[in-house]
């Protein structure tokens, strides 16, 4: 009890001293998106295949000087727009060609997301007191504070944060759309020009930057979550009226078009087809490359994407009653960040699900709604009302069995886990870390704390140990588990390429056969040839040596069981580098 006094006389000093709560925030956000997002970002190697798509085509634009038209290994790449890789491009520019520049922009998108969320979350709890003519600083620091945690201590969050691809760019778009639009919503004022208020334009450019990272998702999405909720409080057109949605047109147009005609421009039909056509339409209405999953298949994504704190969620839902309609139409609109988070989970989930292609990167965006709900769950400080319900002590169970079922699952997973052809040795290794063991303890010392807790009635702690449990699994045994992956499945082949770089002769072209690894393109900065199958691999080898090729040799990589396959034997060729799974091996093609 005296410690909870204290904290209580800790934050009432801090909220009277603004410029000491406005330090504290930024260097809150810094320490757990530094953790989440940025410590050892640059260390691990690309991961194949779509990072060094993405990290090749930003280097193409930097070093041809054609920022229209992205290019990967000599052919265009319309699978997104031009926003991810100008960032990309951008950093190299600024700290060089290396993993920190391709990934830099995904943890600068992730840590704004999770800046803009503190900011709203502390808003939307400092006007709900004003108007409550109440005096609360606990819940206006401590809730932002666990929200934002979530945020960035969550497996998809990281994932995705410490990925050089477009999702969590279009994530970070998408969430400040919807955060921009809620603080104009939430503050209206009659401009006295035909111009929106400087949330309202925030919001439009934060669409335009959606646009620009993965198309029409960028406007669609964000464009169907305040549909809905301003449908169903009934201020549709008057909020529209608000937000100038015209000029707001204008804005978005403006932005985002020019790029789009430009690239139409120089490359016609083909960029419509692949873009528009292949890329977006038939990715909701049918299933490409392969990425089909059933219903369900969101519902596990979000339990173990957001996991631990996932399992609090159906209560934190529940908590809102947006079933109550008229009561959400008498509440003031700076009290309806709750609906509005709710609206905006429920819409994301549901058209993810509805869409044919299913990759556990779509619901990316729901991630940080997940958060502010569940960090809402704990609003009322200390929350009574909640833990005294039958469904958050459920909750607090399922948590116990997660964390538990969490640490079964690591002492077993060198069983669990299959043979890696990439990777060969990978498991052995991994058992032998001793690293899944170390995991296995943190999160059975994880579970026996929360049920203490529990059967104590600690309820305010229980999401601080999960937050601490999943802080030090990240640390001690998820990272050097990356570190070990990475020398056992990506260095082989930086390995190979820095070899390639070596050797290659003038004209001697670069065949990977049996698999299609780009980081080879990426790391070699030379273009490769790829072939699925073996049949297919030596089909072409025996084409060249028939025709009058501009070289007398080409560079082969496979694995070495393949090459029999090919019909070569170790006499037909010189073995230049053996690393790992793989071999870079010198093939005449002339006797």
């Amino acid at each position: 009890m005296t410690f909870a006094r204290t904290c209580e006389e800790w934050l009432h000093n801090l909220d009277k001293r603004p410029a000491l709560g406005v330090t504290l925030s930024v260097l809150w956000i810094f320490v757990i998106c530094g953790i989440g997002f940025f410590w050892h970002l640059g260390t691990i190697g690309l991961i194949d295949e779509t990072e060094p798509l993405f990290a090749e085509a930003s280097r193409q634009m930097l070093v041809t000087g054609d920022w229209i038209t992205p290019f990967f290994n000599g052919e265009t790449r319309f699978d997104k727009p031009a926003l991810v890789y100008w960032c990309q491009a951008v950093a190299y520019a600024t700290i060089g060609v290396n993993e920190w520049a391709v990934r830099l922009p995904s943890a600068i998108a992730a840590m704004g997301l999770i800046g803009l969320a503190f900011y709203t979350l502390y808003w939307h709890l400092t006007a709900a007191d004003r108007l409550e003519n109440v005096y609360r600083p606990q819940r206006r620091w401590i809730i932002p504070a666990l929200a934002t945690a979530m945020m960035a201590l969550s497996p998809q969050m990281i994932v995705w944060g410490r990925t050089g691809v477009s999702d969590m760019l279009l994530t970070g778009c998408i969430t400040c759309t919807l955060l921009c639009f809620f603080l104009g919503y939430s503050s209206p004022h009659q401009s006295p020009n035909i111009f929106p208020c400087r949330w309202y334009t925030a919001c439009y450019v934060c669409v335009a930057g959606g646009i620009l990272t993965k198309g029409p998702i960028g406007f669609v999405l964000p464009g169907l979550v305040v549909g809905v909720f301003l449908l169903y409080i009934g201020k549709f057109w008057q909020v529209v009226r608000e937000m100038r949605l015209f000029v707001g047109l204008l804005i978005i147009l403006g932005l985002s078009v020019p790029w789009y005609i430009l690239v139409f421009l120089q490359n016609g039909q083909k960029y419509i087809d692949s873009f528009f056509g292949y890329h977006n339409f038939e990715r909701f209405t049918d299933v490409v490359n392969g990425h089909s999953a059933p219903w369900y298949f969101y519902f596990l994504v979000v339990l173990l994407g957001f996991a631990p704190y996932s399992v609090y969620l159906p209560v934190a839902i529940a908590k809102q009653k947006f079933w109550q309609r008229q009561y959400w139409l008498t509440q003031e609109r700076c009290q309806q960040l709750g609906l509005f988070a709710c609206i905006w989970f429920v819409v994301v989930f549901g058209f993810f699900t509805i869409a044919v292609t299913k990759l556990p990167s779509y619901v990316l965006p729901l991630m940080p709604a997940a958060a502010i709900l569940v960090a809402l769950l704990w609003g009322n400080f200390p929350p009574e009302s909640t833990t005294s319900s039958v469904s958050f002590r459920v909750s607090a169970w399922v948590n116990v069995s997660l964390v538990t079922a969490i640490a079964i699952a690591l002492f077993y997973v060198t069983q669990i886990i299959g043979e890696d052809p990439a990777a060969p040795d990978f498991r052995f290794l991994l058992q032998q870390s001793g690293l899944t063991v170390i995991g296995g303890v943190i999160w059975l010392v994880c579970a026996l704390l929360l049920a203490l807790m529990i059967l104590r009635r600690f309820w305010l702690p229980l999401m601080g140990v999960n937050l601490l449990a999943f802080t030090a699994f990240l640390l001690f045994v998820l990272t050097p588990a990356l570190f070990l992956m990475d020398s056992q499945r990506q260095l082989p082949l930086r390995q190979i390429s820095q070899t390639i770089v070596q050797v290659q002769k003038p004209g001697e072209e670069i065949v990977m056969v049996g698999f299609k690894k780009p980081t080879v393109v990426f790391y070699s900065q030379r273009p490769v040839t790829y072939f699925k199958s073996n049949q297919a691999g030596e089909e072409y080898v025996q084409k060249q040596k028939l025709q009058s090729a501009k070289s007398q040799s080409l560079l082969l990589i496979a694995q070495p069981k393949k090459f029999p396959k090919m019909g070569l034997q170790p006499s037909d060729y010189q073995i230049l580098a053996d690393k790992g799974a793989y071999q870079l091996v010198r093939l005449p093609l002339q006797s």
